[in-house]
């Protein structure tokens, strides 16, 4: 029972990672955020960022200014602008802008419209399969005006792709236009840093490999969709449009964008809103710096081989109560320590949120069989016990179910037997009235029993008047030869004192023969596969029910071999017996009141 729950907890659970639904995403998108953030911040010295702020256009006038206006930001390696150009200047000026273009990269915008056009061709080397069938695909883009557009240096798209979520954290390199390849704009800005003519792009049957500008930039690799995890964690130099047209401050790359309220569009990311000249930035220092964050394409495979692997080792060690906590424990930190150092010295996204909720929902899950299964078999000691032990012992048995071996087993116990002398005249008192004989025999029963109880007993049977009792099972009792001579010692003096009362109410009166034995004996279930009691069997229980039947014949109330005696009592020797089936012979005693 307990694996087969097990199993199918797995099963399911592998079931949904490979279906990936969105809850699981969103879990694994957190996560990676969290991996990423932990990248040590840093101060980009190469990129400037120039923002048309509000304070910008409270200075200058209002949005948008005449194109000219442009060529005070000009003078870096290479300038960039996030903003697009799609309509003809409202003051003309749009040549006057192209004239002062110098190693500047315009932006363009994909889109699905049948108005869209084409953006100046880049030329592209590939390696390997087709990549077409695995990138963002768009008709056409909105172009810049022709003017800007051809004079430019390098076109490129700032089409950005959202998660699920609704957030940006991975962006796309290279776009399928109407059906050819076209770069994104951060590409656009390094293949002019880098002032080569082209870029290669490496692609499987999977998906995009790679990217490369050149041997001076480290090789990019993407995602299958040729999209890039950025880095959030570099801090970028911002100046106001207003203070670097007073006072230009060239860089190596410089990015233009409005940040002006009402005027900029703002994206959505996990470390908060950015403006677009802000994205590009963070994605084109994720490309120089060579902070080549990926998620591999057997990322998800291996994922879900050791998801398995771990799920049936921790099902397996949490069938043992006392070590189920560990190994939850054990699973949950090896699952964060290796995908977090994987990340941290290689920068590889492993995802180990699922593995971490998977874990403790099969652990929780087992956790409640194992209780089941304990509940139950404590249910089934007291259902069976509680009328045959001593409720403190049923609790131990309880507490400690491994103390109780079931099945059959061979131990040296001793047995105790004890029944009514002449009962035949004592029932055909109550002939007519049948119900007040049993309710005597239940007086009688209740008053022997208390005390073999008491002394540690295990009640096996009532045989009628005769009760069938032992000692050292199921519980291990190092004294059984004592507590059953304490117990029949006392039954006697109780029977004694219930004898007085029975004397005085119902002028009756109980006499007994009680025999006991010690040996080795085979206990357990016995029965068949329906029906069952825990019992004994075995020559020594034997010779215990004959010297009951003897206490008659010897004139006595009790009868013990001599393999029960134990030391401090006055045993008087009666006599030298064979048992039936044995050759050797058995000393028998009795104690004398």
């Amino acid at each position: 029972m307990r694996w087969m729950v097990g199993i199918i907890v797995i099963l399911t659970l592998l079931g949904l990672k490979a279906r990936d639904p969105y809850p699981l995403e969103v879990m694994r998108l957190k996560t990676f955020d969290y991996f990423i953030s932990t990248i040590e911040p840093a101060e980009s010295d190469i990129i400037t960022l120039i923002s048309i702020d509000d304070e910008s256009l409270n200075e200058i006038g209002q949005w948008p200014w005449p194109r000219e206006k442009f060529c005070g930001f000009l003078g870096s390696g290479v300038t960039g602008f996030t903003i697009l150009f799609p309509e003809k200047d409202r003051y003309d000026t749009d040549k006057k802008f192209a004239d002062c273009m110098n190693f500047v990269v315009v932006s363009t915008a994909a889109t699905d419209s049948k108005i869209g056009g084409k953006p100046p061709h880049v030329g592209t080397s590939t390696i390997g399969s087709d990549p077409l069938a695995f990138l963002p695909s768009f008709n056409g883009v909105l172009n810049n005006v022709p003017e800007i557009e051809t004079k430019a240096a390098g076109n490129g798209i700032t089409s950005t792709a959202y998660e699920l979520d609704g957030l940006v954290r991975r962006v796309p390199l290279v776009f399928s236009i109407a059906g050819e390849l076209y770069p994104s704009f951060s590409m656009e800005v390094i293949r002019n840093l880098a002032q080569a003519p082209s870029y290669a792009i490496k692609s499987n049957d999977l998906g995009v490999e790679a990217l490369r500008i050149n041997k001076n930039f480290p090789v990019i690799k993407p995602d299958a969709n040729a999209r890039i995890w950025v880095n959030w964690n570099t801090r970028f130099r911002m100046i106001s449009a207003k203070e670097y047209l007073e006072k230009p401050n060239p860089s190596l790359v410089a990015l233009v964008g409005v940040t002006a309220k009402g005027a900029s569009t703002l994206v959505a990311t996990p470390v908060g809103l950015k403006a677009p000249h802000e994205i590009q930035a963070a994605v084109l220092d994720t490309l120089i710096s060579g902070t080549n964050i990926s998620r591999p394409q057997w990322a998800q495979d291996m994922e879900l081989v050791a998801l398995a692997a771990g799920l049936v080792l921790l099902l397996i060690l949490s069938f043992k109560v006392y070590v189920s906590l560990p190994a939850l424990i054990l699973t949950i930190s090896g699952a964060i320590w290796y995908t977090f150092t994987t990340f941290t010295e290689q920068q590889i996204l492993l995802d180990p949120s699922f593995a971490i909720v998977a874990a403790i929902i099969l652990w929780a899950i087992s956790s409640f069989t194992n209780y089941l299964r304990e509940f139950k078999l404590k249910q089934q000691i007291k259902k069976q016990f509680e009328h045959y032990l001593d409720p403190r012992m049923v609790k131990k048995l309880q507490k400690d179910p491994s103390l109780l071996k079931l099945g059959g087993e061979t131990r040296e116990m001793t047995f105790l037997f004890s029944d009514i002398r002449g009962f035949t005249p004592i029932s055909e008192k109550f002939k007519d009235e049948p119900h007040k004989l049993v309710e005597l025999i239940n007086i009688f029963l209740t008053n022997q029993t208390d005390i073999i109880l008491k002394h540690g007993g295990t009640v096996d049977k009532y045989m009628g008047d005769c009760i069938m009792a032992f000692w050292n099972a199921p519980l291990d009792d190092p004294y059984h030869k004592l507590n059953a001579t304490k117990a029949a010692l006392e039954m006697r003096t109780a029977l004694e004192e219930l004898n007085n009362v029975l004397r005085a109410e119902r002028s009756i009166e109980i006499n007994t023969g009680c025999g006991i034995n010690t040996g080795l004996c085979i206990v357990g279930n016995m029965g068949s596969s329906r029906r069952f009691d825990y019992s004994v069997i075995g020559d020594s229980v034997n010779l215990a029910a004959r010297l009951e039947s003897s206490c008659k014949t010897y004139e006595t109330t009790l009868i013990i071999s001599e393999n029960s005696k134990v030391s401090d009592y006055p045993y008087t020797y009666l006599d030298e017996v064979t048992v039936k089936g044995k050759s050797e012979s058995v000393k028998i005693y009795t104690i004398q009141k």
